[in-house]
């Protein structure tokens, strides 16, 4: 059992949702990355995701697409997101750390020399938003043999048989995207979530986490009435992006946001 198996066992048992903040790997620089990710652990994030950056961020909005320019301009790579996990690590042993992104940096290092690093570096899974799992032939055995899950993607267009697929191949949980459109636009639904998520419960046992469109507190709590997790990028980097001249306000920021999300979705267990 991983961490992020181990962490939602935890969270079963106590009859909470699973709160994952994303923010962008080197995003306003690469110095201040572990430092945001121990702020999200403090204001109680139970997994992290963390950005690769990527030229070309197809699924990610504007705020996002920003993040991963602001982390290239500093030349930041999967080398350096390694280091950054690595250095997390040191005091924290216990937070999952999925490492969410695109296939070309992990093909350009080698996608066994990928899988190898990554669990060395301390990582638990891998999403590569374009790499759907009729195309994980090499890199899923490669990641599972190093004890890392494949995180898998789906949306609200996806078929019925489409999504068995992906259930068969899934590990950690199941990443249900919100929304038609990329990151940080639109606004929930949650009776549409609702509808979505129930036939994939007769799917798979794996944890059921909802992205897209969770902005604030509220939001987050109508996410968690019907999802075992709840996801938050852009709400998070949008706070960054605003202070990118003042970057040691940020972490006030994050735990402002996810601090929030963290009692709203706490309320729900009460």
């Amino acid at each position: 059992m991983n961490r992020i198996d181990q962490c939602f066992a935890n969270l079963k048992s106590r009859g909470r949702r699973a709160l994952i903040p994303f923010i962008t790997a080197g995003d306003p620089a690469p110095e201040y990355t572990v430092g945001f990710m121990h702020a999200l652990v403090e204001a109680g994030a139970d997994i992290l995701e963390l950005g690769v950056p990527f030229s070309d961020p197809m699924a990610d909005g504007p705020v996002i697409q920003k993040a991963c320019e602001r982390a290239l301009e500093h030349g930041v790579r999967l080398s350096h997101l390694f280091e950054m996990v690595r250095e997390f690590r040191q005091t924290n042993t216990d937070t999952p750390v999925v490492l969410m992104g695109y296939l070309n940096p992990m093909e350009r290092i080698g996608l066994a020399a990928f899988a190898e690093q990554a669990a060395a570096a301390g990582i638990d899974g891998v999403l590569a938003v374009d790499m759907p799992p009729e195309e994980a032939e090499e890199l899923g055995p490669l990641l599972e043999s190093h004890g890392l899950a494949s995180i898998f993607l789906v949306a609200p267009t996806t078929t019925e048989e489409r999504a068995a697929t992906i259930c068969a191949h899934g590990q950690g949980y199941l990443y249900y995207v919100s929304l038609k459109g990329v990151t940080g636009t639109a606004t929930l639904d949650a009776a549409d979530i609702a509808a979505h998520l129930a036939p994939l419960r007769g799917m798979t046992d794996l944890p059921l986490c909802v992205g897209f469109g969770i902005r604030d507190g509220a939001s987050a709590a109508e996410v968690g009435k019907v999802a075992d997790g709840v996801i938050v990028g852009s709400a998070l980097v949008s706070r960054i992006a605003a202070n990118t001249e003042t970057p040691e306000a940020i972490p006030g920021e994050l735990k402002a946001v996810l601090g929030e999300m963290r009692q709203a979705l706490d309320a729900l267990s009460d």
